[in-house]
């Protein structure tokens, strides 16, 4: 896609150097800061070094006091309260001047009041500044990636390994990188501190400029940091030889929020292909598990034959069978680089237009994105920046559910971007956004997801249609954020009353899309924000439905496109937002929290899908025969009993639990009684899976939990009660008289 110049610098920075691939600051005695930037030209990489001048935007330059001398104070034009910028020669002097500047005007920078405002990162602030990107002029290809995945070993009577447990260790360590070089590190031909060492001499070697894995930063990296400083082995995996510096990190995808270590290594970027999947499950709401092996069938990318293993067996296979765990290794290695070939170009893609690191744009937020291109663009220009909008209460999208229970020939249609389109059309832009940067920028945005979709829907290689689909699923989201980005609090020009605007038009069009679907004899089952579920009228040729089509698409307004992109044999509509679907080829959808809880045990998750499933074929009839075979089973104690049992992460030490229930400031937890029952050294980040005894099907679970591990298959004692009532309340939740009174619920 062409862009004029000026479209160009805004979207792709305006520093004319290509091949940037990471920085890093450098801060030395008695010498002003310094970036050190690391570029890849050719295939080769090389270094240099340029001025770094951390910045405060200010409402007034008299906030500075005469004895701090910065470097420079500018003068910003525009109407924006913040007109001034002053520059300073270190990044201590700047954190020094934050602290003045707080004392002075008794207001935190997270104020929205305050009177100064910065970003509190050296490397954006450098990106901002000097209106670099990463990779410009690369693709995706000319990166340098190393995959990196480990498999423990887990001491006996231990339920999951600890890398703080002196006798659990690391037994093999299998690394791959875009080339398709691969190399698994075994354990049974060295020590874990050869193991180790080995590791470090293969990132030196190879010299990543990604180090990715899956789960990464809350697994792999934590672990072998733990196991390297037991046995006083530095990790000198930077390209300054320096060890990776931890610190806490946040990410979000939706609904779900996750605190992480996050690991920094010089010169590189981390990536968890663990986050990129909840990303992409934030649009698809596909995925039943978030686990590399679910993942890698969902996406049709686990190697031919491969090897599984059970995590509770990896350590007795390893007794007997090392070569197997290692090839477990392998193909758990390969698995990762196919993830990450497929997911990883959205954000290699964003890096060359954001002003963020590489690692920073998988974990920040679409809000902080959008305000830092607005941000870029209006330091280039020297333009004053505002105060944020005050925040404001106002209605948001439309959603509604029309019917609950089974439904046939379902068809979807997806409104294109709504929200950006309302806002393009009708020149909806924050108020404060004097330079027109923001209608920019999504216009082209939109532009580039929507050609994605189009060489998605056009091409004929299975792998470039996910390619594609992930691609715009993502750009979509960012899209689509440009309408939140009104109502971010931290955005610096949000605007709340344009945010309710562009609400009121999108309902206003969504409902009367209802409206239509309704006189023209169709039947809405389902409306999400910006995507409709519905039944058309009886259309007896192909012809009939593309007329239908046309005369729907016709009926919009202008600039509102719809696309028809998906029709399903049957639709299990539940409750708001959860619901199934199946398509002709016997592929099941299912969306939502309360068709697919992974709070439940496995039996449920199994039992409730099989229900769903009965549900989509008509064979409803045949549900109380599945509860039937389920039922016998519990009686009869036929299952293993891991598809019985819950697993649960100790947040904190028992020691620490156990004086706060001396102290009663919490109730008892099953789990962590377990822990300090059986004398082991459990710590915090341990796992215990546990199943229920008794013969009561109300009990205490805490008094009557029981740790797997101390199962006897010869002498099973699970509370079968304690199950069937478990499996009678899913069935019931489920049944037809359930959706009746759903059904009820809705008419009223």
């Amino acid at each position: 896609m062409e862009l004029d110049p000026s479209l160009e610098l805004l979207l792709f920075g305006h520093h004319p150097d290509h091949g940037l691939i990471s920085l890093e600051r450098i801060a030395e005695k008695d010498r002003p800061d310094e970036m050190l930037l690391f570029f890849r030209e050719h295939g080769e990489r090389h270094e240099k070094r340029e001025v770094f001048t951390p910045f405060i935007w200010l409402v007034s330059s008299d906030l500075i006091d005469a004895d701090i001398n910065p470097l420079e104070i500018r003068h910003l034009e525009g109407r924006g309260a913040f007109r001034y910028l002053a520059l300073f020669g270190s990044w201590k002097i700047f954190q020094d001047v934050v602290k003045k500047l707080k004392a002075k005007t008794g207001l935190n920078p997270s104020s929205s009041e305050a009177p100064y405002f910065f970003v509190n990162d050296p490397i954006q602030q450098h990106l901002l500044l000097t209106g670099r990107t990463s990779f410009k002029g690369m693709s995706f290809s000319s990166l340098k990636r190393m995959q990196v995945d480990i498999e423990t070993y887990t001491t006996p009577d231990y339920d999951f390994c600890n890398a703080e447990r002196d006798t659990d260790r690391i037994i093999a360590i299998a690394l791959s990188d875009e080339t398709g070089w691969v190399e698994v590190l075994s354990g049974s031909d060295m020590d874990e501190a050869t193991l180790l060492e080995q590791f470090v001499s293969r990132v030196q070697e190879r010299d990543p400029d990604v180090i990715e894995g899956h789960n990464i930063f809350k697994f792999d990296l934590p672990y072998i940091q733990t196991r390297a400083k037991k046995h006083g082995i530095s990790l000198e995996l930077g390209r300054d030889g320096s060890a990776p510096q931890k610190r806490s990190g946040r990410f979000s995808a939706a609904e779900r929020a996750i605190t992480y270590p996050k690991y920094e290594i010089f010169g590189r970027h981390v990536m968890d292909t663990l986050f990129m999947v909840q990303l992409y499950d934030v649009s698809s709401r596909s995925l039943e598990s978030f686990g590399l092996k679910e993942v890698a069938t969902h996406f049709g990318l686990a190697p031919a034959n491969r090897t599984y293993l059970e995590g509770a067996t990896i350590a007795r296979e390893f007794d007997k069978n090392p070569d197997r765990v290692m090839e477990y290794a392998r193909n758990d290695i390969l698995e990762t680089r196919a993830l990450s070939d497929l997911l990883s170009p959205i954000y290699f893609v964003q890096a060359q237009l954001f002003p963020l690191s590489y690692q920073n744009i998988l974990v920040r937020g679409n809000g902080v994105k959008i305000d830092s291109l607005l941000l870029r663009e209006y330091l280039r220009q020297e333009n004053a920046i505002p105060f944020p909008d005050e925040p404001k209460e106002f209605a948001g999208g439309y959603i509604d559910l029309f019917f609950s229970g089974i439904t046939e020939n379902v068809h979807h249609c997806d409104v294109r971007s709504l929200y950006p389109s309302l806002m393009l059309k009708n020149e909806l832009a924050p108020s404060s956004d004097e330079l027109g940067v923001f209608l920019h920028v999504l216009d082209y945005l939109r532009m580039f997801r929507l050609n994605a979709k189009e060489q998605m829907q056009s091409t004929t290689s299975d792998d470039q249609r996910r390619y594609w689909n992930a691609f715009q699923n993502t750009f979509k989201i960012i899209i689509n954020s440009f309408y939140g980005y009104l109502g971010f609090q931290q955005g610096r020009f949000n605007d709340f009353e344009i945010a309710a605007e562009v609400a009121t038009k999108g309902r206003e069009v969504l409902k009367n899309m209802v409206a239509w679907i309704e006189k023209n004899e169709g039947r809405p089952i389902e409306i999400d924000t910006d995507g409709i579920y519905f039944v058309p009228p009886s259309l007896r040729t192909d012809a009939e439905l593309s007329t239908y089509r046309q005369r729907f698409k016709e009926a919009l307004p202008d600039g509102v496109e719809i696309e028809f992109d998906g029709i399903y044999k049957t639709m299990f509509s539940y409750k708001m937002k959860n619901y199934a679907l199946l398509n002709d080829a016997g592929k099941m959808i299912i969306k939502g929290a309360a068709l697919k809880s992974r709070g439940l045990e496995p039996f449920q998750r199994k039992f409730l899908r099989e229900i769903v499933r009965l549900k989509l074929e008509g064979r409803e009839g045949d549900i109380s025969s599945l509860k039937n075979e389920y039922q016998a089973a519990i009686e009869q104690r036929t299952w293993p009993i891991q598809q019985l049992a819950k697993t649960e992460t100790l947040q904190e030490a028992p020691s620490r639990y156990a004086e706060k229930i001396e102290g009663k400031s919490r109730g008892r937890n099953a789990a962590y009684e377990l822990a300090i029952q059986s004398g082991r050294d459990y710590q915090a980040g341990d796992r215990i899976s546990y199943y229920v005894m008794g013969q009561k099907k109300t009990v205490a679970l805490y008094e009557y939990a029981k740790m797997i591990s101390d199962w006897n298959p010869a002498d099973r004692d699970e509370n079968v009660a304690y199950y069937l009532a478990k499996l009678e309340a899913l069935y019931k939740k489920f049944s037809v008289e359930d959706i009746k009174n759903l059904q009820k619920e809705l008419s009223l």
